[in-house]
C-alpha cells in the first residue's frame, strides 16, 4: 500500500462506515428471516431505525451515560481507522478494547440493574474473548515480522494455512463480538432476551441511535481483521471469502441455544488454548 491510498481508506471508512456497517447488519435481519421462514423488513431497515431513533426524546439518567457513549463512538471509529490506515493492528485492538470498557461504563452508570447485569456480563465476554483477539495480530507477527497492516496485506498467500488455528478461534469469538447466539449474554437483537436489551435497557433516543452507529463500525472492523487472513490473495477473492464467513455467523446464531456464562467462558478458553495457542507454538517451526 502507498500512503495517499490507505489515507483515502481510512477516511472512506470514517464516512461510508456506518452505511456499509448498516448494510451488513440489514443483510443479517433478511437473512434470519429467511431462516425462519420469513419475509424480513427492508434491507435498510436499521438505517430506518436509527433515523426513527434521532427523531424520538432521549431520556438520560445521568450525563455521564451520554459522555460515555460518545467515547465508546469515538475509540471505535480510532480503531478501524487506524486498521484502514494500514497502521498498527494491536493498536486497533486496544482502542476496540478501550470502546467497549466505554459502554460498560456506560450502562454502570444508569444504576439500573438490568443494565448493570447486562454490563457485568459484556466485561466477562470481553474477559473470554481478549486472549483469541490478542493471538491474531502476534500470529500474524509470527508471519510477516510485523504489526502493521499493510505488511499483513502484502504478506504470504500461504498465512491463512499457517494460521488455520488461529482463524478458527477467531471464528468462534467473532461469535461473541457480533453478539450472537449462543453467547448473546449481555445484549441480543432477538425477542428472547430475559435481559430486555441487557446493557442498553435504558437507552433511549440519541443515546440508543450512538450505540447502534458504533456497532455498524464494529461490523466493518470485524469483516475487516477477517479480511486480513485471505488479504495476500487480492481483493476480488478475499473479501468475498471474507464476506462469506462472515455470515456463516447468521447460522450459527440461528441453530443454537444460548449458552450460560459460565459455559461461554469455559468453550471460549479452551478454543483459545486448542486453537489458537497450539498454532502460536506450531508456527515458529512453520514458518
Amino acid at each position: 500500500m502507498n500512503g495517499p491510498y490507505t489515507w483515502w481508506l481510512a477516511g472512506a471508512f470514517v464516512v461510508l462506515g456506518p452505511l456499509v456497517g448498516a448494510l451488513l447488519a440489514g443483510i443479517d435481519r433478511r437473512l434470519t428471516a429467511r431462516m425462519q421462514s420469513r419475509q424480513g423488513p427492508p434491507l435498510l431497515q436499521p438505517i430506518y431505525d436509527v433515523l426513527k431513533l434521532l427523531e424520538k426524546d432521549t431520556l438520560v439518567v445521568t450525563r455521564l451515560q451520554t459522555l460515555y457513549l460518545w467515547l465508546f463512538l469515538f475509540f471505535m471509529i480510532v480503531s478501524g481507522f487506524i486498521l484502514f490506515l494500514g497502521s498498527d493492528l494491536l493498536l486497533s485492538l486496544f482502542a476496540l478494547t478501550v470502546s467497549g470498557i466505554f459502554l460498560c461504563l456506560a450502562a454502570y452508570s444508569t444504576n439500573s440493574p438490568y443494565s448493570h447485569i447486562g454490563a457485568s456480563r459484556e466485561l466477562m465476554l470481553m474477559m473470554a474473548d481478549e486472549p483469541m483477539l490478542i493471538l491474531v495480530p502476534l500470529g500474524f507477527y509470527l508471519v510477516t515480522d510485523s504489526f502493521r497492516v499493510e505488511d499483513i496485506v502484502a504478506g504470504s498467500p500461504w498465512q491463512v494455512l499457517q494460521l488455520s488455528g488461529i482463524l478458527v478461534g477467531f471464528l468462534f469469538v467473532l461469535t461473541i463480538k457480533l453478539r450472537k447466539s449462543p453467547f448473546d449474554l449481555s445484549s441480543s437483537h432477538h425477542g428472547h432476551q430475559e435481559l430486555v436489551k441487557g446493557l442498553t435497557t435504558d437507552f433511549s433516543g440519541s443515546d440508543l441511535a450512538l450505540v447502534e452507529i458504533a456497532h455498524w463500525y464494529e461490523n466493518v472492523i470485524l469483516l475487516g481483521w477477517l479480511y486480513l487472513f485471505f488479504a495476500p490473495w487480492g481483493p476480488w477473492l478475499a473479501l468475498p471469502i471474507a464476506c462469506t464467513l462472515f455470515f456463516v455467523e447468521v447460522l450459527v446464531d440461528n441453530t443454537h441455544a444460548r449458552l450460560t456464562w459460565s459455559s461461554t467462558l469455559k468453550a471460549t478458553w479452551w478454543t483459545t488454548l486448542l486453537v489458537g495457542v497450539t498454532n502460536l507454538m506450531v508456527l515458529p517451526l512453520v514458518v
